[in-house]
């Protein structure tokens, strides 16, 4: 990838036990994790409302707890 997509979308390597349902549900959660932060930067600078931000973390949130299930994640 190009430093930019290195920069944007940094992943942390996985040190937990390996099994390839614990290997994707981490790659959700770190995608998870980021799109949060893009929320609240967006929110804190005046870009997008508080009901808003709220709702877009609720689907994801959402989306994660399905992920997770569908994983058959403990």
């Amino acid at each position: 990838m190009n430093q930019r997509s290195d920069l944007l979308y940094a992943l942390s390597p996985y040190y937990g036990q390996f099994q390839p349902e614990y290997l994707v549900f981490n790659a959700k959660l770190q995608e998870f994790t980021q799109r949060i932060n893009y929320i609240c930067s967006l929110q804190t600078g005046g870009k997008l409302s508080p009901e808003e931000a709220y709702k877009q973390i609720h689907f994801l949130w959402k989306q994660l707890k399905s992920a997770r299930k569908e994983l058959e994640v403990v």
